[in-house]
């Protein structure tokens, strides 16, 4: 009995990993091929090659499919949907050591985003940015800082290697002004927002700090 619960536990665990990692299905329904699909590929996908040589025992593409070596002699496979205005193509970036995950972005024609696929798990987790990492790669920040789509928010991830999760999520005045972050300390982020009429006018500045009890807070106008 012991070892049929057992058994049972193993099976249920790799539904829920291969379901996480499952990309929704890419039906036409009557939605035209996107004009610009075949352009936009043919002028990235060279590019894309050059960055997959150099993880080829890892990653690779045929056509619309891109391929990703996951843990336990598995992979997963990003397709691309190239229907409509809700279309969207993968393009491999890298593969970030630290993280244990593959960054690979998902572009769609009037935005993209970033998709981290966990390795051991082939996870998938959407950010607004590539990572960011602190200098002891313990935590990584991404920014989402755009007018179209409408973004402006800051995220500190503390990813174990099968989940990104976030540890703190701020709000960014990107409505009328472009920000930008660095690590100054593993506790502290430094944020410079500059306007985006110019003028010569100065923007917002402010630092996050990590108090010992692990929140983060906000100082400075």
């Amino acid at each position: 009995m012991r070892t049929l619960v057992f058994l049972v536990s193993v099976v249920g665990s790799l539904l829920v990993s291969t379901a996480a990692g499952a990309q929704p299905a890419c039906v036409p329904a009557d939605r035209p091929v996107d004009p610009h699909y075949a352009s936009d590929t043919a002028a990235e996908w060279p590019r894309e090659a050059r960055r997959i040589k150099a993880n080829e025992q890892l990653v690779s593409r045929e056509g619309d499919r891109l391929r990703l070596a996951l843990d336990g002699g598995k992979s997963i496979e990003l397709v691309d949907c190239p229907y409509g205005d809700g279309g969207y193509h993968f393009l491999y970036e890298r593969y970030d050591r630290a993280g244990r995950f593959y960054v690979v972005r998902k572009s769609a024609p009037d935005d993209f985003r970033y998709a981290l696929v966990m390795m051991p798990t082939g996870r998938l987790f959407m950010v607004d940015g590539a990572p960011v990492w602190t200098s002891e790669k313990s935590k990584f920040l991404t920014i989402g800082c755009s007018l179209q789509p409408p973004r402006g928010t800051l995220v500190i991830h503390a990813p174990d290697g099968e989940e990104a999760a976030k540890e703190a999520e701020f709000q960014l005045p990107c409505d009328s002004e472009s920000c930008a972050a660095r690590w100054d300390h593993q506790t502290w982020i430094s944020v410079t927002c500059t306007p985006r009429d110019g003028g010569g006018k100065k923007g917002k500045e402010f630092v996050l700090m990590r108090s010992n009890n692990g929140t983060w807070s906000r100082f400075g106008r």
